[in-house]
């Protein structure tokens, strides 16, 4: 009797185990199934121009041997801040094997050259190259400078909150003490302090359209409480 209730647990035992491993197997079977299922088959780029689309595109093209549930999120983020057309982005999974990938492109704010070669200067403070635009804006301002291309974007943000146009704008000169000058459209020279530029440019405008000064050129405000005018 005692021999015989051994032998049903140890039955009882086994079966549980086979159980246990059949379940096992079930559930990775229809992991593997669902991973099939849900791996990516579409990738859908907008926001820039279709040839640009189709290069973003194919950056990510790697992201079609993923399923939908473990993308490389930080691979991808990675691709996309590396391209300087883009300013923002959103990506958008869609179920069960999509995802839509969204761009702001940045805004064209003005010329600049490195190198003997032309390139944009992006709202987002990168170089864009010309060649990545079709229809060039030869209407933009150039900017000489090497470098501290945020502080064109910042200073360009400073102007628009101005009642200076930025649209009259030819050119930008930049220094090494950190300061710019200013050529507008109309021949005036104007050279900016280091610091307190939205105060200077107050002056600007008022000077600009002030008859009294229309045969001054050159609009000097580097020094603090002082307006230089002069013709050269």
């Amino acid at each position: 009797m005692m021999h015989q209730l051994i032998d049903r647990k140890l039955r009882l035992f086994f079966y549980l185990i086979l159980f246990l491993l059949l379940s096992t197997q079930i559930s990775k079977n229809n992991n593997i199934k669902n991973n099939i299922k849900n791996k990516l088959n579409n990738v859908e780029v907008t926001g820039l121009s279709e040839e640009n689309n189709f290069k973003v595109y194919e950056s990510l093209e790697f992201l079609l041997t993923e399923s939908i549930f473990f993308i490389n999120e930080k691979k991808l983020q990675n691709i996309l801040k590396k391209n300087n057309l883009i300013d923002y982005f959103y990506v958008k999974k869609v179920y069960p094997n999509s995802i839509k990938v969204k761009i702001k492109q940045t805004d064209l704010l003005a010329i600049t050259s490195q190198n003997s070669k032309k390139f944009y200067i992006g709202s987002n403070g990168k170089l864009i190259s010309i060649n990545q635009i079709k229809d060039v804006n030869s209407n933009l301002p150039f900017v000489y400078s090497k470098s501290n291309y945020i502080d064109f974007v910042k200073l360009k943000k400073i102007i628009d909150k101005s009642e200076f146009k930025f649209e009259e704008i030819e050119s930008f000169y930049y220094f090494q003490s950190n300061r710019w000058d200013i050529k507008t459209k109309n021949g005036f020279l104007i050279k900016l302090p280091e610091k307190n530029v939205a105060k200077s440019l107050k002056f600007v405008e008022l000077i600009i359209n002030n008859k009294k000064f229309e045969d001054k050129k050159v609009i000097d405000l580097r020094i603090a409480k002082n307006i230089i005018l002069s013709n050269e």
